[in-house]
């Protein structure tokens, strides 16, 4: 694929060929022009008759997670969800920024999966895959609505976003708070307003990430920073002084985890260095594979979300220093079911 011109806001500017699929549509060599507009959003009903997926992953942290939107308008170039998008029918490039599958019964079928007896209590990940808190929650409320099922049954949730909407919601954070069901991690992953500009370009700034820690910590609300992802030969020498900014804001433990690309993304990626650093790509990808045995995306268990390698030990020694100077714990927030509740009524008891 060679490099295109980027779009205003995007963070790609082509759907490369989707790999289940034995077709793909090129533009003619003539189509792209410099005033070609920029695609609008388009956004899709998702049918999914079931909202929490369960996963038995030994890397992550999580059991069980919900996700709201498939796809995601904030546009990360890195991002390592890209290609779930391709299972849709979809590019993993810029299909994935500008076709957003709205999960509009989440809440519906979050209050039928939580009544069933089936379900034994457990913490939930809201973002596992796509930022929750995307722009259109602003107007479609589904993040929101899921919370509000959440504190009707005490069921505990973990949620990492890179947006500051998340403060919207601080009312239902702060009442699960209080009996140690809630936590937030805000994603950071630089500091440089520029860079944060055309490498996450629709997501909130990096001042109002810090912004959105101090809010939720005022309220009570336990918080983080998720340093995720760390890229070697670019961000990688800004870690300690994002979890020192994380911790003055109060937040109050850390998490970290290097860049993978896989699938389509190391292509994507790739092209993304090209054109906007061009001085640093080999820098970059030349760390990356040091750190993952040679390739630019390790899939296996124990060392896909950590990497190997002395690069990698760098990285996580130079992480825990700065969590001990930040006064952070090992471990992170430890979400409790003791308040676990069916509410009781004639439809509740049939199921």
């Amino acid at each position: 694929m060679g490099a295109k011109q980027s779009i205003h806001g995007r963070g790609v500017a082509e759907n490369p060929p989707n790999r289940f699929e034995h077709t793909a549509y090129e533009r003619d060599a003539g189509w792209d022009q410099p005033d070609d507009p920029a695609p609008k959003t388009q956004f899709y009903r998702d049918a999914s008759a079931s909202i929490i997926t369960h996963n038995d992953s030994p890397d992550i942290g999580f059991a069980s997670s919900i996700n709201p939107y498939r796809g995601c308008e904030h546009g990360c170039v890195y991002c390592y969800a890209r290609p779930y998008h391709e299972y849709l029918g979809f590019s993993a490039g810029l299909d994935f920024e500008t076709k957003i599958v709205v999960k509009e019964n989440a809440p519906d079928l979050l209050r039928r999966e939580l009544s069933s007896r089936k379900w034994k209590p457990q913490a939930l990940a809201m973002s596992g895959v796509t930022d929750c808190y995307q722009p259109i929650e602003r107007r479609l409320q589904i993040t929101r609505k899921c919370l509000q099922v959440l504190a009707e049954f005490r069921n505990p949730v973990a949620i990492v976003t890179k947006n500051l909407l998340v403060t919207r919601d601080i009312d239902l954070l702060a009442d699960l708070a209080r009996d140690d069901a809630a936590a937030v991690f805000l994603s950071v992953t630089t500091l440089n307003v520029d860079l944060a500009r055309f490498m996450e370009p629709r997501t909130a700034q990096p001042a109002a990430r810090l912004r959105a820690i101090k809010e939720l910590s005022a309220a009570g609300v336990p918080v983080g920073v998720m340093v995720s992802p760390v890229i070697p030969g670019l961000t990688d020498h800004e870690l300690p002084a994002i979890v020192n900014a994380a911790a003055e804001a109060g937040a109050q433990f850390a998490g970290m985890a290097p860049l993978r690309l896989p699938y389509a993304v190391k292509d994507l990626f790739q092209q993304w260095l090209e054109q906007h650093m061009p001085d640093r790509k080999e820098k970059v990808l030349t760390q990356i594979r040091a750190m993952h045995g040679g390739k630019l995306n390790d899939s296996d268990f124990g060392t896909r979300m950590t990497g190997q390698g002395i690069l990698a030990e760098q990285l996580a020694k130079m992480f825990a220093v700065a969590c001990r100077r930040a006064g952070f714990p090992e471990r992170g927030p430890q979400l409790s079911t003791a308040a676990f509740r069916r509410p009781s009524g004639p439809q509740m008891e049939l199921l």
